[in-house]
């Protein structure tokens, strides 16, 4: 990777193309994927591939074109400009487009962020097999009931990216990743229940083999002999994957897309009573521990603390720079691209609720009864972010007495989103830094309709 052009001078090059009148920005990324998935003490596939690539945005007479390419040949790169301009043409006019300008900076300064681990480019792809390996290994090894493994892998990620624009705007970020997951299948009799585990981290070195075939064959294991309950009301507890996935669900109605096309049940609502008054909701892309951590959003605009959800009260939402413009506020620095191949959007970095004083066992103990989530299924199809309306079937155990008592399973639990964060008893302590654009953390909430047999 070191070999490669300097992506922040290409970067500048494509923004210094810009002609009278119109904006020119140039996102040029690089990047090194591992992926290795293994079957029964084989390896089942092998990927590592290396991806360069280029996105130019030009804006000219308030119409914006887009194009990109996978080669950062210089002469690739000027078609590319050439076609986003003709793009730009062709383009609906919208007064609100524009490229990130000095002025959209503010006076929040770039914070340096330790996120880019050199020794992971330099670990032998056979060490990363033979991890992957291990893991498959290790979780057959917890408890002979682990019948087998459905899934055992390791992958990793090193990208680095530029922005550049012709207002005089650039950054640079790079950061690497890796992890390496699990998923247990556990018998007991003619019964099979599945548990995943996994660890992450910046490089191998990171990684834990034994928390990760842990807590796949723990989670499998706990659920054996698990039975349909009765329909109820009662409290539910959420694990923190589970707290994960339901934050990014409200996470994205807080962003300036959702807002502005009315497609978030938050429209109209700020400054309301819009959670319990423990619940703080932010965003924040310059703590380190999150694996989505950037100095820079991919506008090139520095990344802050947003507080999205302040003691209850909705007190904003996630802004790129046009979404702000056209909301008539400020860029919260949360412009964020899949990669070169499009253009930004709005996505939370680093979603996290604001820890609460209980651990998991306090929280646990909390309710003299309560469900425990483990898992769910049908997440997004089961989740309306417009109404709020939420059903999802789960599987997991009840708490009685702050321990876990039966496993149960074919359940649904069902309310709304409003409803949940307005009924949130208790946020953990035990905040836990997870891949992807959220954290976790154990969740009490105070009441649901849980409905089984």
């Amino acid at each position: 990777m070191a070999d490669s052009p300097d992506l922040l001078d290409m970067a500048r090059r494509v923004a210094g193309a810009a002609r009278d009148h119109e904006q020119v920005e140039a996102y040029v990324a690089r990047s090194h994927e591992t992926e290795v998935r293994v079957f029964d003490g084989d390896v089942e596939s092998l990927s590592v591939a290396g991806i360069d690539g280029v996105g130019v945005r030009v804006v000219v007479d308030h119409r914006q074109g887009y194009a990109w390419a996978g080669s950062l040949d210089p002469e690739v790169v000027d078609e590319t400009v050439a076609e986003a301009r003709d793009n730009a043409a062709f383009g609906e006019p919208d007064e609100w487009y524009g490229l990130a300008a000095p002025s959209d900076l503010g006076d929040v300064a770039p914070v340096e962020l330790d996120v880019w681990r050199e020794e992971l480019l330099a670990v032998p792809t056979d060490d990363k097999v033979a991890l992957a390996l291990e893991v498959e290994r290790a979780t057959r090894a917890v408890d002979a009931r682990v019948r087998g493994v459905e899934f055992a892998g390791y992958d990793d990620t090193a990208i680095e990216a530029a922005v550049a624009n012709s207002l005089g705007v650039e950054s640079t970020t790079r950061r690497t990743l890796c992890n390496c997951s699990a998923v247990a299948m556990a018998g007991d009799h003619d019964a099979t229940q599945t548990g995943v585990g996994f660890s992450a981290g910046r490089t191998v070195a990171d990684l834990d083999v034994g928390e990760a075939a842990g807590d796949a064959a723990e989670r499998a294991l706990r659920l054996l002999g698990a039975t349909q309950p009765p329909s109820r009301r009662l409290p539910v507890i959420l694990d923190p994957l589970v707290t994960r996935s339901l934050l990014g669900i409200v996470g994205a109605a807080l962003g300036g897309e959702a807002v502005l096309k009315g497609r978030s049940m938050f429209v109209g609502r700020e400054d309301e009573e819009v959670a319990a008054p423990n619940v703080t909701l932010v965003d924040d892309p310059t703590r380190p521990e999150a694996f989505g951590a950037a100095g820079y959003d991919s506008e090139g605009v520095p990344t802050r603390r947003t507080e999205l959800i302040a003691g209850g009260r909705l007190a904003g939402f996630l802004h790129n720079v046009y979404t702000a413009r056209r909301s008539g506020g400020a860029t919260t620095g949360s412009a964020a691209r899949g990669g070169f191949k499009s253009a930004p959007g709005v996505a939370a970095r680093a979603l996290h609720l604001e820890p609460g004083p209980l651990t998991a066992p306090e929280v646990l103990a909390s309710v003299p009864e309560a469900l425990y989530v483990q898992e769910v299924s049908g997440l997004h199809s089961g989740t309306n972010p417009v109404s709020g309306d939420f059903s999802v079937g789960v599987e997991g155990l009840i708490v009685r007495d702050g321990a876990f008592a039966e496993p149960v399973r074919e359940v649904t639990i069902a309310s709304t989103l409003q409803r949940i964060l307005l009924d949130v008893g208790q946020v953990g302590a035990d905040l836990t830094w997870l891949p992807g654009g959220a954290a976790g953390v154990t969740l009490l909430v105070s009441e649901m309709t849980m409905s089984g047999g």
